[in-house]
């Protein structure tokens, strides 16, 4: 095990911030970002109110449902938290991931979704692909790869003002951090990738 990994196993040891960071890291895991993103990006893509069912469609796809899957896992004693610490156990969640963007994505397809969301859909499984690469060797941020991308998709279909909710990614990689989950790389490496996501629309 490299020196990037031992956060696997270490226990996050006690400080001032460990509230502070549990909270954030609570309160912007994944599926509440991707609630809220896709949502806005679905609205932003039909120009009217039917881009919210999409929209929750997207996030039932991307988010709720892989956050159901490891809840019902941790019922059966797999992981000990929601935020499965152990890179080495993370691959089955990946393919729950990938098989339910895929799934959405041909529903939107079949059922003439905006473009915009679709784009977003797919760039989210794109982003998870890579995710699940990486992980096989190194624990990259997939929180931060989330909370980076969803806010690069925002400013893509809605506004370049909303490159300002990265201050919202810089305190969920600062968590992630804090609380032992991962390294400074770790997380940067994740954001980044996140932001790449956005590039999908310059090719619409």
């Amino acid at each position: 095990m490299t020196s990037a990994d031992t956060t696997d196993t270490t226990d996050t040891p006690a400080s001032p911030y460990t509230g502070a960071a549990r909270t954030v890291t609570d309160v912007f895991q994944p599926r509440n970002v991707l609630l809220i993103g896709m949502l806005a990006i679905g609205l932003a893509a039909a120009g009217h109110w039917t881009g919210l069912l999409w929209g929750f469609l997207g996030a039932l796809c991307a988010g709720l449902i892989p956050a159901g899957y490891i809840e019902w896992e941790r019922g059966r004693g797999t992981w000990g938290d929601r935020h499965v610490v152990d890179r080495t156990k993370r691959a089955p969640i990946f393919f729950v991931i990938l098989g339910s963007i895929g799934t959405g994505s041909v529903v939107m397809v079949l059922g003439h979704a905006p473009t915009g969301i679709l784009v977003a859909m797919l760039a989210l499984w794109a982003m998870t692909v890579i995710l699940l690469a990486v992980n096989t060797v190194w624990k990259i941020s997939v929180d931060a790869a989330v909370a980076s991308a969803v806010v690069a998709l925002l400013a893509a279909v809605h506004s370049p003002w909303w490159l300002l909710a990265y201050a919202m990614t810089v305190a969920v990689c600062w968590s992630r951090v804090a609380l032992g989950y991962h390294s400074v790389a770790q997380t940067v490496a994740g954001a980044s990738l996140g932001a790449a996501t956005a590039g999908a629309f310059l090719l619409l």
